[in-house]
Parts: structure tokens; sequence; C-alpha cells
């Protein structure tokens, strides 16, 4: 429901700005005399996940998604930013990324979860839901409305909720976990002066040790969201592109806070990449 929401949302803007593009107005999003200018962005496509594997707990199991989990499939992928180009060299971007796997699995062994032993056999519901959402700043080093070579800082908040249940319900585990995530952002655009522009976006961060990332126990943790386009310009205010995208990262360590059930070990990366098409709407 959220993703046909979105897309109504995002092709009633590009219906809309068709029409405003003899107007008045800039278009439908912005004026000429704006001090600031409005850009929204769609992508979607598909999520293959590459590698994932994770462990609950010290003596838990290492457990492969992709092998034993049911995410060796193409899952639907999508996400929406919104920028705010504040005059020439200034851009703060917000953006929102769902990512939430679902799958059902028959276990070929014994797995063990936060001191829960799943048996061989079970049938299993699995959750992977680990959406987050992400606030940018970019300074661009280029000047030139057409082009952009731009650094900035992201700070990003992970929303995860992990379980694993057995089909009856008697069996149960759920990790769940909110956090702030600080990252380090490229976005460069270059144009061929045909209405085609290349461009790649990366954001990414990488950290180990108690002292760095904050924890009371050695902790380490990584992601990188990473992409290549190539685009056209479809009107003055529309761009359509093909986009080619790397997520991954995870983290491994123990908390000591957590409450249990098990000991607060957690070893958990993840690898996907995507390929979806995109709508830049200004």
């Amino acid at each position: 429901m959220r993703l046909k929401l979105i897309l109504t949302i995002t092709f009633a803007m590009i219906f809309l700005t068709s029409f405003n593009v003899y107007s008045e107005e800039a278009s439908f999003l912005n004026r000429e005399s704006n001090w600031y200018k409005l850009q929204t962005n769609l992508e979607v496509g598909f999520l293959d996940v590459l590698k994932h594997n994770i462990q609950f707990g010290e003596n838990g199991t290492k457990f492969n998604y992709v092998d034993e989990g049911g995410q060796g499939v193409l899952f639907p992928f999508y996400r929406l930013t919104a920028d705010i180009k504040l005059g020439k060299r200034h851009t703060v971007i917000f953006l929102i990324q769902p990512l939430d796997i679902r799958t059902e699995v028959l276990l070929g062994r014994d797995v063990v979860i936060d001191d829960l032993t799943f048996p061989e056999g079970t049938q299993m519901k699995l959750r992977y839901g680990f959406s987050f959402y992400r606030l940018s700043y970019l300074y661009d080093l280029w000047s030139a409305e057409d082009r952009e070579l731009a650094l900035g800082l992201s700070f990003q908040i992970r929303n995860a909720t992990i379980s694993f249940a057995s089909a009856d319900g008697e069996l149960f585990r759920i990790n769940e976990d909110v956090g702030p995530v600080p990252i380090f952002k490229l976005r460069s655009k270059y144009p061929f002066g045909n209405g085609m522009w290349i461009g790649t976006e990366i954001d990414g961060f990488y950290a180990s040790g108690k002292y760095i990332t904050g924890s009371e126990n050695d902790f380490e943790g990584a992601i990188l969201d990473a992409s290549g386009r190539v685009g056209f310009e479809l009107t003055d205010h529309i761009d359509a592109y093909l986009n080619i995208r790397y997520v991954g990262g995870g983290a491994k360590g123990t908390d000591e806070d957590d409450k249990g059930p098990g000991d607060g070990f957690t070893d958990n990366w993840l690898h996907t990449s995507s390929i979806s098409l995109g709508f830049y709407v200004r």
C-alpha cells in the first residue's frame, strides 16, 4: 500500500508539472524568484540480496539468509528523497529508505537464536526490517547549475526489526533497535550537453573500537550506500535515469545493556544490489 501511494503521488506530480511548463511558474514545484529550489526523487526497481549472515548470541547459529532464509529471490525496492537547494552551492537532502524483507521457509537444520532452538523441519516466518531515514548536507564545489561535485555529511536513523517465528507461533525471537549513524557523503553529476548525463552518489562510514563507536565494548560497524546512474532530461523539469546501487554493511559486538533473552551479542552483515528506474521532478 505504501508503494502504491508513493507511486500515485509521484506520477501525479509529473502529470501536473507537464501542465505548468508554459505558465508563469518555473514549474509545479518552484518559482524562478525563489531563493531556494525543491527537487523530489523516486526510485523504483528490484533488490537482490548478494550475501547476508546473522548471529544472535555467542553460542547462536550463524544463519545464512540467502541459502536458508528465503532471500535468494528478488524483492521490490523503492526510495524517496527531497532536495532543497539553498543558493548555488548548498543542498539539504531528506531520504526515506524502506527495507523490510519477509520470507517463509522450512528449516534444514537446528537454528539457535538468543538461546532458543528452532528445530530442523520447523516452518518459519522471518522478517528482516532495516529501514532508515537520512538527513544530509552537501556543499557543491562546482557553481554551475547543470553539474555537481558535492561533499558533505549525513545523519542516519536506522529502524531495525529482526524476527524469527515458527508458523504456529510457539517459538519466537525478536530484536528491535533504533539508532543514529553519522555518515560521509559525496554526490556528482556531469552533463554531456545533449540531454544525457551521468552521476554517482556515495554515503558511507566505518568504525571500530569502543572509543570510536561509543560502546562499552569493542564494536565494529559499517555502511556503504553507493550508486551510479545514467540520466536523460525529459523536459526542463523532469529527468529520468537508470540506477545501479549497492547497499550493505552491518555490525558486530555485544550490547551490555541488552535485557535478554540472550547475551546481547550480534553479528549481522548484509550485502545487496539493486537496479531501479528513477525520476527527478523539480
